[in-house]
C-alpha cells in the first residue's frame, strides 16, 4: 500500500483538472514552509458524491476532520461509526477512510504536511504527540460545546487562509496546533470500536507497520523500523509484550517475523533488480554488507551473491 501524496489528494478532488487544482490551492503558499489548506465537508461532499469517496490508504500528510453527519471510519485495525459529532486525527502512519452513511454531510476539514507544523516554527513536534502515535485512538466525542468551540478554530482558519494577511500562516499553525491541544484533552471514543481485543490490535498494528515499509522501490529508500524493539517503541508498549503477543497470535517471536519479511524483499531485489548487494543491504537496514551477507544465509543458505546466479 503506497502513501498517497497531497499532489493526489487535489487530482482526487478536482477530477484531474489542473485549472481546477490550481483555484483549490491556498493563496500565498510557498513551498519552503511546508503545504497547508482547509476545506468545508459539505462543498467537498458535494463535488465528490458521484465519485468513490475516499478510499482507504495511507496518506503522506496530516489531517484533522470536524465531521458532522454519520459516517463509518475505517482506521488501521478498527471500524468506528459516528452518530453525530465526531473529531478525527489522521496521520501517515495509519491507513484510514471514512464513508458517508447518510446525504447530510456537513463540518471542516484541514490537511497540511509534517514540513507545515515544524518544532521549530510552533514548538510542537508532531511525532511525539500522543495523538499521532500509530496505536492511538483516532476519534474523539465530541459535546455541542466541543463542536462550537472547534467550529469556531476552522472558521478563523477558513478566514485567515483566504485574507491577505503577511503572517497569516504563522497565525494558523497556532489555530492547528490549538486543535491538536483540544483533541489530546478529549475521551476517546472507545466504547464505539469493533471488539478486537487488545491482543489482536497489536498484531494487526505490527503487521501493518512492517508490511508498510514495503516495497522497496529505490536503493536510495531504506527502512526506518528493523527490530523488535523499534517496533514496539513506534507501538508505545514494552518488547517483551510485543513478543509475547505475537508469540501467541502466529507463533513467531517479533524478529522472527522481521527476518521472514525481510528475506523475502531480499530475494524480489536480489532477482527483479539490477542493483547491487551493497545497495540491497543498505535499502533492507544493514549497518555492513557482512551483516546482510551472513543474515541472508542463515536464513536460506544461499549466500546473496549464490541466490542471485
Amino acid at each position: 500500500m503506497k502513501s498517497k501524496s497531497i499532489d493526489e489528494f487535489y487530482e482526487d478532488i478536482s477530477g484531474d483538472s489542473s485549472s481546477e487544482t490550481s483555484s483549490l490551492l491556498p493563496k500565498d503558499i510557498q513551498k519552503e514552509i511546508g503545504h497547508f489548506n482547509v476545506f468545508s465537508i459539505k462543498e467537498l461532499y458535494e463535488r465528490l458524491k458521484e465519485k468513490s469517496f475516499m478510499p482507504y490508504n495511507r496518506r503522506a500528510y496530516y489531517k484533522i476532520s470536524l465531521i458532522r453527519g454519520k459516517n463509518r471510519v475505517e482506521y488501521a485495525d478498527r471500524v468506528i461509526d459516528i452518530e453525530h459529532y465526531a473529531l478525527l486525527f489522521a496521520t501517515p502512519k495509519i491507513p484510514y477512510n471514512y464513508v458517508p452513511v447518510d446525504v447530510e454531510q456537513s463540518g471542516h476539514f484541514c490537511v497540511f504536511t509534517a514540513e507545515f507544523l515544524t518544532k521549530d516554527k510552533t514548538g510542537v513536534e508532531l511525532e511525539k504527540l500522543p495523538i499521532f502515535q500509530a496505536d492511538a485512538y483516532p476519534v474523539f466525542q465530541l459535546t455541542e460545546e466541543n463542536v462550537n468551540a472547534i467550529d469556531l478554530i476552522f472558521n478563523k482558519i477558513h478566514q485567515e487562509i483566504n485574507s491577505d494577511y503577511v503572517y497569516k500562516y504563522d497565525l494558523i499553525r497556532n489555530y492547528v496546533a490549538e486543535l491538536i491541544h483540544i483533541g489530546q484533552k478529549l475521551q476517546p471514543v472507545t466504547g464505539l470500536y469493533s471488539k478486537h481485543n487488545s491482543a489482536a490490535r497489536v498484531s494487526s498494528l505490527f503487521a501493518e507497520l512492517l508490511e508498510r515499509q514495503f516495497p522497496i522501490e529505490s536503493p536510495r529508500q531504506r527502512l526506518e523500523l528493523k527490530s523488535a524493539k523499534d517496533f514496539a517503541t513506534r507501538l508505545s508498549i514494552h518488547v517483551n509484550h510485543l513478543n509475547k503477543v505475537l508469540k501467541e497470535n502466529t507463533g513467531k517471536t517479533t524478529t522472527e517475523l522481521i527476518s521472514d519479511r525481510l528475506v523475502h524483499e531480499a530475494k524480489i531485489l536480489l532477482k527483479e533488480t539490477d542493483w547491487n548487494i551493497s545497495e540491497i543491504s543498505y535499502s533492507l537496514g544493514f549497518e555492513e554488507l557482512a551483516h546482510f551477507s551472513n543474515f541472508f544465509k542463515k536464513q536460506t543458505t544461499l549466500s546473496p551473491v549464490s541466490f542471485r546466479v
